[in-house]
């Protein structure tokens, strides 16, 4: 099984949707003219402020925390050393040169989340890919909606939504309390550490305590958790590379070096380069999620009366996801040798927080798996809302059909840690893929609407 899945997930994130993310992410740049460094700082000023007025379920800042919540997750921590373990250190570059050109794709998704979105009589909003494929493409491509909708739902239930997150805070959990395997039990026919076990449990319970008051109980706890989740790895990060600040500019050249095959044996150059190409738009991808079509359905529910407004703020999930705190993860793995261990995933990660500062190896562990837990929880909640938004969309508010759908994603959840870790990221590699597909084709063909909305709302003075 994990040899067919690996032959569908090098088909599926084959050259051409590396093309076609890349070629996406670039021909929107041009439409709406590198809006991405034009108004980064008038994005990052809308990001904190939220409209008074204006049709949603949740607040602007509130849709965003929940957009992030699924964005800042184990492809940040885990996702990254996975990256550099397959595609090597170079994949860190390609990883930030995707995001880059993924600013633009985010803030085009949020635009045109809002504006083809449908706000119910009593404020319920449903908005993404689907609509805007179904209303801004024409009814004649109601089929490629549905796709989208069906690959959501698989990518939320088997794949990025629930299984590799709390695997990563499984594997962390076990990492610092079970490391050498001391307390095992048999389950499932297998024998696990109890730690993986009870980090399951509650994992899934406090799981359900939150998915079940839906979307707005969601907001609530991700508006919590975000920010605190976020500054907090950075500034560990920050510290790390400030203790080791010699080693920067080698941890640099490498990667650069590393991005273009110019580590590789002689006559494998091309070769190191097209996998780490590969490893790093893949992985850059799962992590800030642009060009997916994940993200619009939350800024779909935003209170806001401007689609361009709500489109800039999605803008800078991907800013902060991938070119700030995936590069300082990937710049901690090479700094401090883990790049180097041959270890993956999160072991990779927690050898670099215990290397990279005056500490105890346990110490480093702990805060990881710290950081990991809140990371991949809010990733678990803010794709269950993705998720069920895909379904509501194929089966209209069927609340017997919803409800169950919560408890199977919960099931997924309470599971997740007992699957390998190489099927369960392929999966979730493949269905990332399948998503992306019918959402750029419908970017590609509405890049001109979002040209439209960018110059019509900056002309008549909306930002000042």
């Amino acid at each position: 099984m994990t040899e067919f899945l690996k032959t569908v997930d090098d088909l599926v994130w084959g050259i051409p949707l590396i093309v076609l993310i890349m070629g996406t992410g670039i021909l929107l740049t041009c439409r709406v003219k590198l809006l991405q460094v034009r108004k980064l700082g008038l994005a990052l000023k809308f990001m904190v402020s939220n409209e008074e007025n204006g049709a949603g379920e949740i607040s602007s800042f509130g849709a965003f925390c929940t957009a992030m919540a699924a964005t800042i997750g184990t492809g940040n921590i885990v996702g990254v050393a996975t990256a550099v373990a397959a595609g090597g250190p170079g994949a860190i570059f390609w990883m930030i040169l995707a995001a880059f050109f993924g600013m633009a794709t985010k803030y085009s998704e949020g635009v045109l989340a809002v504006k083809y979105r449908t706000v119910d009589a009593d404020g319920h909003a449903l908005g993404g890919p689907f609509y805007y494929i179904e209303k801004g493409m024409g009814s004649n491509w109601k089929w490629l909606a549905k796709l989208f909708a069906i690959f959501g739902i698989g990518a939320g239930l088997l794949g990025i939504g629930t299984i590799t997150q709390v695997n990563g805070i499984a594997s962390a959990v076990k990492g610092f309390a079970d490391p050498d395997n001391q307390h095992m039990i048999s389950l499932f026919g297998g024998s696990y550490s109890i730690a993986t076990v009870a980090a399951a449990v509650i994992v899934a319970v406090v799981t359900a305590l939150v998915v079940i008051g839906g979307i707005k109980r969601i907001s609530t706890v991700t508006t919590f958790i975000v920010p605190f989740m976020a500054i907090t790895y950075v500034v560990v990060c920050l510290a790390i590379i400030f203790y080791n600040i010699k080693l920067f500019p080698a941890a640099i050249v490498t990667i650069v070096k590393s991005a273009f095959g110019l580590r590789a044996a002689a006559g494998g150059a091309l070769g190191a380069m097209m996998i780490a190409m590969q490893k790093g738009v893949a992985r850059g991808i799962f992590s800030n999620e642009a060009g997916l079509g994940s993200a619009p359905i939350a800024a779909a529910a935003a209170k806001t009366s401007s689609c361009v407004r709500q489109g800039l703020i999605s803008m800078t999930g991907t800013f902060i996801d991938t070119i700030v705190i995936c590069t300082m993860t990937g710049t901690t793995l090479v700094m401090t040798g883990a790049a180097d261990t041959g270890l993956e995933g999160a072991a990779c990660t927690s050898y670099a927080f215990g290397a990279g500062l005056p500490w105890s190896s346990s110490v480093g562990s702990f805060v990881l798996m710290m950081c990991l837990a809140f990371f991949a929880f809010t990733t678990i909640l803010g794709w269950d809302y993705y998720s069920e938004r895909c379904l509501e969309y194929l089966v209209g508010k069927k609340k017997g059909v919803l409800t169950t759908y919560r408890w199977l994603y919960i099931l997924a959840v309470l599971i997740g840690p007992f699957l390998t870790v190489e099927a369960v990221w392929t999966l979730a590699d493949i269905f990332n893929g399948l998503m992306a597909i019918p959402n750029l084709i419908a970017l590609v063909v509405l890049s001109g609407v979002v040209a439209k909305e960018t110059k019509d709302f900056f002309n008549k003075g909306n930002h000042l």
